[in-house]
């Protein structure tokens, strides 16, 4: 797989990484087993770049990646985690030093390494100063905890001014064909600092796929059962909506999913490294697929046709999940 620099001083890494949230279980229960085989396909495949967090499953998914990477010994990987987001009841956001350092200490023990190559404040916290959050990670840069800091969810205004005192690697952010919010201003952001764009669920949460689950079959604690976007009525409203987009890859011999990974590295000539997620190895080299497809100016004028910005239906948190999400545009 081709190899691109993440923004313009970041790490080399694959065209498309892994998300690892799903291998902890976020849309339905896995083994591990079926996580080692996961990473061991994306492994093969050519996928260098590896994106959890310590919220994902709490602590299941660093913990599932620090004993495949101590049992693979896989060289060249570029390890990114994420901290701030405090699970509750109720739940809340902290970007300060101490919470940062005391979370970051957890990841790298279940890791199984002393440094990551990339470490997120996961959502924003109002109470610190994007200035003192940069100060923050740099001291954990120069301490060689960290090779660099990216930020999740923020706004390009928030973004500009942490930037201003030490380098972000890069912006971690929904995008998708029915997520588009960082055309308003993140992408534009990126590329004039020179941060790298980090797109995740890029294929709509399962959406924008050729095998779409009925909530009413989701597993207990699926992400989804929340979210505005798949409630009833909601849902099939959604789903309607993106029929012609799967009628139109069908036409020339793609899967959806295949598709709407191709559409996402259209968008950023490789400034953009997506991280699609799933449980699936199927399902991973579906997304993989995307990097193999060149997409004319008529494809992409038809897909935009097909699905204009702003045609999903309903929002992509639920309320309680939106907390240290920033808006903008």
């Amino acid at each position: 797989m081709k190899q691109l620099t993440l923004g313009a001083q970041g790490p080399k890494v694959s065209q498309i990484g892994l998300g690892c949230m799903s291998i902890a279980g976020a849309y339905g229960p896995t083994t591990e087993d079926e996580a080692f085989a996961l990473l061991d396909a994306a492994w093969e495949a050519g996928v260098t770049f590896y994106d959890t967090a310590n919220i994902y499953g709490m602590g299941r998914s660093e913990e599932i990646l620090g004993r495949w990477m101590a049992d693979r010994r896989p060289e060249g990987l570029v390890l990114a985690t994420k901290a701030s987001i405090i699970p509750g009841p109720p739940r809340q956001i902290s970007n300060e030093a101490a919470h940062l350092r005391s979370e970051l200490e957890g990841s790298l023990k279940r890791l199984g390494v002393e440094r990551v190559d990339l470490f997120y404040a996961h959502r924003r916290d109002p109470s610190v100063e994007p200035e003192v959050l940069a100060e923050t990670m740099a001291a954990l840069i120069r301490e060689g905890k960290i090779g660099g800091y990216g930020v999740s969810e923020w706004a390009p205004a928030s973004l500009r001014r942490a930037h201003a005192v030490h380098p972000v690697t890069a912006v971690q952010s929904e995008y998708s064909l029915w997520t588009r919010q960082p055309e308003l201003g993140m992408l534009q952001a990126c590329a004039a600092l020179g941060v790298g764009f980090v797109p995740f669920s890029p294929v709509g949460r399962g959406m924008l796929t050729d095998r779409v689950q009925n909530p009413a079959d989701y597993a207990p604690g699926d992400f989804r059962a929340r979210n505005p976007r798949f409630l009833p009525g909601t849902f099939e409203r959604n789903m309607a909506a993106v029929a012609p987009f799967r009628d139109f890859a069908a036409a020339r011999g793609l899967s959806t999913a295949t598709l709407a990974m191709a559409w996402v590295l259209a968008q950023g000539e490789g400034d953009l490294i997506p991280i699609p997620g799933t449980r699936s190895v199927k399902h991973l080299r579906e997304c993989l697929a995307g990097a193999q497809v060149q997409l004319s100016a008529a494809d992409l004028q038809e897909i935009e046709r097909i699905l204009p910005p702003g045609f999903a239906e309903g929002g992509r948190y639920a309320a309680a999940q939106t907390l240290g999400v920033e808006s903008y545009g």
